[in-house]
């Protein structure tokens, strides 16, 4: 892979992961309610959903989500579910504790899951994998040391990214002692997560 595909790569996913969408969502409502270290649990599983996708696209099975869209109608409406659940709990659940501490955090297997489960189901993933990630590699070079040149730099710049959306709703829920605050807080994230989930099929459906 040449220097400028792989900017170019780092400029797609840094914008990406930078993107409010249902993976962010969840971990700023994973950072609002526990804290920011529990909410890289969700983060991690989001990153190690990205490897699926990737070696699905590296595989050129991605490429059949666009050219026969209707084979994947049962993995949309899967997406909206999950989506539609979590923003749900985001935007009724409990409200979040200032003083909890991260140990009174969920186990980490149910928060690592929760991210792994939303990206594999989301079709958000199809818009970045299924249609742009294929124009990035390139025939000249080895395609597996460009699939691993892309599983660092997607996963780092996802990390990073999340690692950012985490920290802020940390600071948030310092200042958000208000319940009615807190509340509006947690709809706007539910909100947010609906919208951009409903963005992706749009967008996957419309290729």
């Amino acid at each position: 892979m040449s220097l400028e595909l792989w900017l170019a790569l780092v400029a797609l996913f840094g914008i990406g992961g930078l993107t409010p969408g249902p993976a962010v969502m969840l971990v700023m409502a994973s950072s609002f309610r526990y804290g920011f270290r529990p909410a890289m649990l969700p983060a991690l599983g989001i990153a190690s959903a990205n490897v699926i996708w990737l070696l699905l696209a590296a595989s050129g099975a991605a490429a059949l989500a666009t050219t026969f869209p209707k084979a994947f109608l049962a993995l949309k409406v899967a997406g909206v579910l999950v989506i539609l659940y979590l923003a749900l709990s985001a935007m009724f659940g409990p409200l979040h504790d200032p003083n909890a501490q991260a140990a009174e955090a969920p186990p980490r297997g149910k928060l690592y899951s929760r991210g792994l489960a939303l990206q594999l189901s989301s079709p958000m993933p199809l818009v970045y994998f299924g249609l742009l990630l294929p124009n990035y590699f390139d025939p000249s070079y080895s395609i597996p040391q460009q699939v691993f040149i892309m599983f660092v730099t997607v996963t780092a710049t996802e990390l990073l990214g999340l690692g950012a959306y985490a920290y802020g709703a940390q600071k948030i829920r310092r200042w958000l002692n208000n319940e009615r605050q807190a509340r509006a807080f947690n709809i706007f994230i539910g909100l947010v997560m609906i919208a951009s989930g409903l963005w992706a099929i749009w967008s996957t459906s419309s290729h």
